[in-house]
């Protein structure tokens, strides 16, 4: 059974479509993740899987319970990391955690125990006694996935879990959320960081406009939409403030160089894209044909490569 299942998901506000007839299915114990970009719709899916926005039409189950009838029963197994902090900055560390527990009328000596245990887990113990406001925003964040645990929830969702912190504190995180998918919580996440998705996620859907273009294990997706490896060029451009017209004329001038070289190619604002099984191959190619670039760069694809080739932008966009 699934933990969750979707079947042609609609959101829609007034006019606007934010979710666009989507399926998916999420299994126990599986990291599933929605990427995209900004306004793709991933927020908007998540509200409805936390039974907090009503579906506009479509099925969502989660635990096998309808959201429009059984939220109550859906909440009280589910853990939540909004994109913002909502902590109690007036309020120290772990009565953040206790009084939260408090809500699911956990005894307090249960809520003690278990804030004691959560601290230790996201490494805050010697900070309990803090008041909130001036932790740091990596802190913040790992007191706020205490918090969406004192409940024991089966379920975790988190809406771009690592957004604004610093690499440190990111891998930090990312290690406790491992630590948690190896105890059996299902997680489903969004974010618009490649590598986020590719270090958490087993399986993940790409979203773009309120629909879902791609679904697959971040290697299977790298593998069937992208090349081993991509040669990154940066070439000499014209001064700053020049025409719409003359920068397509380069864009369309360079792309012409180096045609043929890879299996396709992409120009982005600042660099191009050769997608290449063999990148230091393409790179020879490239000076022999008599190309300088100002810089250059041969890599392993990613699923930022797998989203600009299926929707023509970055993730980030």
């Amino acid at each position: 059974m699934s933990v969750i299942s979707a079947r042609n998901l609609r959101k829609e506000f007034g006019d606007f479509t934010a979710v666009d007839g989507i399926d998916f299915d999420v299994a126990p114990g599986e990291s599933f993740g929605f990427l995209g970009p900004n306004g793709a719709g991933k927020t908007s899916t998540m509200r409805m899987i936390g039974c907090v926005s009503p579906v506009t039409s479509g099925t969502l189950r989660v635990f096998d319970l309808d959201t429009a009838t059984d939220g109550a029963a859906i909440r009280s197994r589910m853990g939540v990391v909004p994109q913002a902090d909502q902590l109690d900055s007036e309020l120290t560390v772990v009565e953040n955690l206790v009084i939260y527990g408090r809500y699911f009328d956990i005894p307090r000596a249960e809520c003690k125990r278990r804030a004691a245990e959560l601290l230790e887990f996201v490494q805050l113990t010697e900070r309990e006694n803090d008041r909130v406001d001036p932790l740091s925003g990596g802190m913040k964040r790992r007191l706020t996935i205490a918090r969406s645990l004192m409940s024991e929830p089966d379920l975790l969702l988190l809406d771009e879990p690592t957004t604004g912190l610093d690499p440190q504190a990111r891998h930090i995180l990312w290690d406790r959320l491992y630590r948690l998918k190896q105890r059996g919580v299902t997680l489903v996440l969004t974010t618009h960081y490649m590598d986020e998705a590719e270090q958490l996620c087993d399986r993940l859907v790409v979203m773009d406009g309120g629909r879902i273009v791609a679904e697959g294990s971040p290697r299977g997706l790298i593998d069937e939409y992208a090349t081993r490896e991509v040669l990154e060029l940066r070439l000499h451009r014209g001064a700053l403030g020049e025409t719409a017209d003359a920068v397509a004329r380069e864009d369309a001038s360079a792309l012409a160089s180096i045609d043929g070289i890879g299996d396709r190619n992409e120009v982005l604002p600042d660099r191009i894209l050769i997608y290449a099984h063999d990148g230091e191959a393409a790179l020879s190619e490239v000076h022999r044909r008599g190309i300088e670039p100002v810089g250059s760069l041969v890599r392993r694809s990613s699923l930022e490569d797998v989203f600009l080739r299926l929707t023509g932008r970055t993730l980030i966009d």
